[in-house]
């Protein structure tokens, strides 16, 4: 791939705001570095997006630095919304959240293959109002 085709493939996934996953492989995995959860497949991706952007929180990932090579993106953001259901138990308190994030992308034949996600829980607990440790 070019560094012109992998920024065009992520542009339009970023502009699709986590609604449409036409730009992944049919095998993309997701990892959540913090724990290492994986959501395996296009379904599995799309349904972690819902519940993270729709269900747990109305939310968007609002982009600030985007870089491209050949094979990969780097996109730092920051997950910005209000907590309006369940969070791993945590039931909903209307908080406005701003949680910095970095997300790492391969791509390979014009499509995503893998995305390390990179989020600061400790951020999102806090203005959650639940205390550390």
């Amino acid at each position: 791939m070019s560094i012109e085709s992998t920024r065009e493939t992520m542009m339009r996934f970023f502009a699709a705001e986590h609604g449409d996953v036409s730009m992944m492989a049919e095998d993309v995995v997701f990892t959540l570095m913090a724990n290492g959860e994986e959501s395996r497949g296009k379904e599995a991706v799309q349904g972690m997006f819902t519940y993270l952007y729709h269900i747990a929180f109305d939310a968007t990932a609002v982009p600030g630095l985007v870089l491209f090579d050949e094979n990969h993106a780097v996109l730092e953001a920051v997950f910005t919304g209000k907590h309006i259901g369940d969070f791993n138990g945590i039931p909903a308190t209307g908080k406005v959240v701003r949680v910095p994030m970095c997300v790492v992308y391969d791509l390979a034949g014009g499509l995503i293959q893998q995305a390390r996600i990179y989020f600061e829980q400790p951020t999102l607990l806090k203005q959650l109002g639940i205390p550390s440790g």
